[in-house]
């Protein structure tokens, strides 16, 4: 910012200069002709020259080095215009080095300028407290740099023009994580999610999307099992596409499995008792979402010498119906997650434990040795 050659000087010093002219050496006030610039301090051959300040009349300001009547080295700049401030290196009147901006509006930068923009490396802080940390060009995110969102997500990869573009990490605030191709602040091309739910996915990704996405699982298998308790059974479930490919990419979903247990009444001569269930310890009846109550019963394993269990159930056979209206339904619900190396594909096994098990209270009728539970596992 070079100074204006003629004014009307105000010197703090004896000195020898001429009427109308800067002072020439040592400390002095020059008014300038315009009235519009005003400056104190040091002077050199006639020159700002040393430590000095600048007063605009709009309210800006400069203080700071000088040398032979421009601003360079070290110095802090208001501008009363915008409301920011800079402290920092000057070339020739403008910003260029390394400060620190102060902005009005809220918000700081603290790295490299040049010509008074952000360029080079720095750390922004915006208005939000959102940080970002990394290169900048022509006043952008620019390059490679670290951000922190207000949302807590954070962000590790490539910027162009302030967007993430090329290859970046993603660790989202809930625990997901995205590795792979941006392009305009989304992801695309080839890349990896591993949602906080589990599910994994691998391959391409066009405009925040996955391409091969699976819509559907499919259970493979009969619709419904008769599993005896005490048993186990296996399930093998896939992972389709809208057009019923296998979605291969795809992988770790949670499967929750709902099991329906009913009770079937056994002709009274029977013998067969799988459970023995203890009335005088019963609980306070807990409701449950899907429109019944449920009862926790202690329950001890079957007497020696009893039937297995699923010969007991066959024993049951067709000569046991189930009684209309006189036996409640219960839900028992468990969940796997998908281990199988081969995407697609979750097998999983389940088995009902003894001990403490959560029984369904009938609406109506008495609990007797001659019930059994029978459980029948379908698809949810």
């Amino acid at each position: 910012m070079a100074a204006a050659s003629e004014g009307r000087p105000i010197s703090l010093l004896p000195r020898r200069d001429a009427p109308g002219r800067p002072p020439r050496d040592g400390y002095g006030v020059y008014i300038y002709p315009n009235s519009f610039f005003r400056y104190e301090g040091e002077w050199k051959g006639g020159k700002k020259h040393g430590h000095g300040k600048l007063v605009f009349k709009d309210g800006s300001y400069y203080e700071g080095q000088f040398v032979d009547g421009e601003i360079m080295g070290e110095g802090c700049q208001h501008w009363a215009s915008s409301g920011n401030t800079y402290w920092g290196q000057f070339v020739l009147g403008e910003p260029q080095g390394h400060g620190i901006m102060q902005y009005k509006a809220g918000g700081r930068y603290k790295g490299e300028l040049s010509h008074g923009v952000r360029e080079g490396h720095g750390c922004l802080v915006d208005q939000d407290g959102q940080v970002y940390q990394g290169a900048f060009h022509n006043n952008k995110r620019h390059g490679r740099g670290h951000m922190v969102f207000l949302n807590g997500d954070k962000y590790d990869g490539n910027w162009v023009r302030d967007q993430r573009q090329g290859h970046g990490v993603l660790c989202r605030a809930d625990g997901s994580t995205y590795q792979g191709q941006w392009h305009s602040d989304v992801f695309s091309g080839l890349g990896s999610m591993a949602h906080c739910s589990g599910v994994v996915y691998r391959g391409m990704w066009i405009n925040g999307h996955p391409a091969a996405q699976a819509t559907r699982i499919v259970i493979l298998g009969p619709e419904v099992m008769d599993v005896a308790p005490g048993t186990s059974f296996s399930l093998r479930v896939q992972l389709q596409q809208d057009d019923g490919e296998v979605a291969k990419s795809e992988d770790g979903r949670v499967l929750k499995i709902s099991a329906g247990v009913r009770y079937v009444q056994l002709p009274a001569y029977s013998e067969v008792s799988f459970f023995q269930v203890d009335e005088d310890n019963q609980e306070m009846p807990i409701q449950t979402p899907f429109g019944f109550e449920c009862i926790a019963y202690p329950l001890s394993s079957p007497k020696s010498g009893a039937l297995e269990p699923r010969a007991a159930l066959e024993s049951a056979g067709a000569d046991s119906p189930l009684p209309k209206g006189d036996l409640e339904p219960v839900l028992a619900s468990d969940t796997l997650r998908g281990q199988e190396d081969t995407p697609g594909g979750l097998p999983g096994e389940w088995s009902w434990p003894t001990g403490r098990r959560w029984m369904a209270q009938t609406l109506r009728g008495a609990w007797g040795d001659s019930r059994c539970p029978r459980t029948q596992a379908g698809k949810k």
